[in-house]
Order: C-alpha cells, then sequence, then structure tokens
C-alpha cells in the first residue's frame, strides 16, 4: 500500500511539472528589453545618419531606408505600429558602445557581422538582411580598372571598420602598396575623394553605389569590378535579452518568408482566409499561436507585412533596380531564385 501511495505521488509530481512546463511555454515570458520597449512605447534603434538608401534623414526630417525599414518591422512585431521608432544616428566609432551600455534595443546599421565582433561586442548579431561585399570607386577618367593599377596611389577609407582591415589585407596578399587617407566618419571620407585628395574610395559597395548615386554627376565615378570581402550585414541586439535577440531574428526571417510565399503590404488580407495550413501558421490565423509563443500578438507577422512590407518591397523601393542606386538582388535574391535569402519553416 505504501508502495502504491509513493508512486502516485511520484506520478502526480511528474504530471504537475510536464504542465508547468507547458505553461510556461504558453506564458511566453518577455524578456528585460522587450519589456522596456513595452512600457516606453517605442523602440529605440541605432541607424546610420546619413548613408542615403539605407539609413538617412529625408527632405521631410524623416529617417528612411533600407535598415530603418528593418527598425520598422521590429516596432511592428512588438508594439503593434511601425511608427514607434525613436531612431539613435550613430557613427561607425561608436557602434560598440551603443549596444554594450544598452543605449539602444537595437541597431540596424550597414554593420559586418565578424568572428571578432560576436565574441567582443556583447551583442547578438541577428540574420543577415544584406549580402555586401567591399569596393572601390575611382574617377573614370583615371583609367584605373583593377587593383594592380591602384599599387603606390592614395585610398581614403573610414577608421574604425572592416573597410580599413580588408585593405590592407588585399593589397598585402598582393604585394601591393597604398598611402591610406583615414577619416572617422563615412561623409568627410568620400567628400576627400570627390575633392581629389585621394585616387579612390572604398567602402562596403552598397554604400559606394549610395555616395557616388549622390555626386551631381555620377558618370564621373566608376565602380571597379573588385570585390575584397565578404560583409554579411545584419541587425544586433545585447546579448542581456536573448528573448528580444529572437523577436529580432523571426521579424527578419519572417519578411523573407513573406516574399517566398508571395504575400505583400497589398495582398495580404487576401491570404487571411486562406486553408492552407503553413500559411494559418505563418500569419497566426485560427488555433495557431503564432507571436505568443515569443509573447508577441499571435499574428505579428500579419502587422509587420502589411505596414512595412516583404523583403523584396523594401529592397525594391529603397534601393532596387528603380531607385537612383539601381541595385540588382544579386545574392541577396530569395534561396529559389539562386540567393542566399532563406527562412527557417514557421512551425
Amino acid at each position: 500500500m505504501v508502495k502504491r501511495t509513493v508512486m502516485l505521488a511520484v506520478l502526480v509530481a511528474l504530471l504537475l511539472s510536464v504542465v508547468g512546463v507547458v505553461g510556461a511555454q504558453d506564458a511566453a515570458q518577455v524578456g528585460p528589453i522587450t519589456q522596456r520597449i513595452l512600457d516606453r512605447g517605442s523602440l529605440i534603434c541605432g541607424v546610420h545618419p546619413g548613408l542615403a538608401g539605407f539609413g538617412f534623414v529625408n527632405d521631410a526630417g524623416e529617417y528612411e531606408g533600407f535598415d530603418v525599414d528593418i527598425c520598422r518591422a521590429v516596432a511592428a512585431a512588438i508594439l503593434g505600429d511601425a511608427t514607434k521608432v525613436e531612431f539613435k544616428p550613430l557613427d561607425a566609432a561608436s557602434r560598440q558602445a551603443a549596444i554594450q551600455s544598452e543605449e539602444v534595443d537595437m541597431m540596424s546599421r550597414n554593420t559586418t557581422w565578424t568572428f571578432s565582433r560576436d565574441a567582443s561586442w556583447g551583442a547578438t548579431f541577428g540574420p543577415t538582411t544584406f549580402y555586401d561585399g567591399q569596393g572601390l570607386a575611382v574617377r573614370t577618367d583615371s583609367g584605373i580598372t583593377t587593383l594592380e593599377d591602384l599599387d603606390g596611389t592614395t585610398i581614403c577609407v573610414q577608421s574604425g571598420t572592416t573597410t580599413e582591415l580588408n585593405l590592407a589585407d588585399a593589397f598585402s596578399a598582393r604585394g601591393l602598396t597604398y598611402n591610406p587617407q583615414v577619416f572617422a566618419e563615412a561623409d568627410p571620407t568620400w567628400e576627400a575623394f570627390v575633392e581629389g585628395r585621394c585616387d579612390a574610395f572604398t567602402t562596403d559597395k552598397s554604400g559606394v553605389a549610395a555616395y557616388r548615386a549622390s555626386a551631381d554627376d555620377p558618370s564621373v565615378y566608376t565602380i571597379l569590378d573588385v570585390t575584397l570581402s565578404k560583409e554579411p550585414l545584419t541587425p544586433l541586439s545585447p546579448q542581456s535579452d536573448p528573448q528580444f535577440a529572437d523577436i529580432v531574428r523571426w521579424t527578419v526571417f519572417a519578411l523573407i518568408q513573406a516574399e517566398e510565399y508571395g504575400i505583400t503590404s497589398q495582398n495580404i488580407d487576401e491570404y487571411l482566409t486562406s486553408e492552407v495550413p503553413e500559411i494559418q501558421r505563418f500569419l497566426g490565423q485560427g488555433d495557431n499561436p503564432g507571436g505568443t509563443l515569443y509573447g508577441l500578438a499571435k499574428d505579428y507577422v500579419v502587422n509587420v507585412i502589411r505596414q512595412v512590407g516583404n523583403y523584396s518591397e523594401i529592397f525594391d523601393r529603397n534601393i532596387g533596380p528603380d531607385t537612383r542606386f539601381g541595385l540588382n538582388r544579386g545574392l541577396n535574391a530569395l534561396w529559389t531564385d539562386g540567393g542566399l535569402m532563406y527562412s527557417p519553416p514557421f512551425r
């Protein structure tokens, strides 16, 4: 009789522990950064202060750009409103401190995910939003067409960036020499090149394209057919809140997956009544838990796509072929189109 009583007590205890785990999963406690965002009613997002196409202030005094829209998507996911963002302009040198001090909730500022930054910045890097590579611009009339043609020249480069190190590595590997003109911020680096103080200008190719497009006569400058590095650009957040990092991660994946499904800001209402199980799961419809697993609204994806659009919409309106930047998708195409953009399953 005693044995039966003991066994019954053990079974009850096991059952209660299982129920407790399920209940904890259903409750989905939010992390400290997420809670601060909810209490504040806005997301603080670090962005570039002036990189056309990615992060800059337009004539109306509003931030816009590819990276800016990633911030807006996360705000829509958490707060249900893509406009609830406080943008914090950050230069390259202040990025690490801004993340470590939690001056910003997250950063979406053409920042390359690297081994050393992952180890030392105290940040969680999100999915790559833009696959880039370092490039160089020269004057079209210079006759320079290859990296070897730049041997012994002066090159404008921004300090505190991966571009400075990549440039040194690329020239050293080829036995070439150059004279670096180093500047703390991006705009003065480009301006020095335009003024003729350097023979070439280097940064990520997206940045080179943005600065070239902003010139009075873009044809004066040529982007060399040279790629010096891999530059996976990602949003990042402080390591103190893994739950918030997951929200950033799955918001970016939602943008990519929506494009794969063909769901846009214009047609999303048509998909809300879809009977396809995977679409229902993705959009948090029916009895699917959706965003509640991360402490969000069940249909958080609907808010994100309706207000900001899918990945293709963000790319095309900011930097795509029909903009002054004229960038093609390239590696940033969906995996189904030969690119690298790929979302894990929403199940």
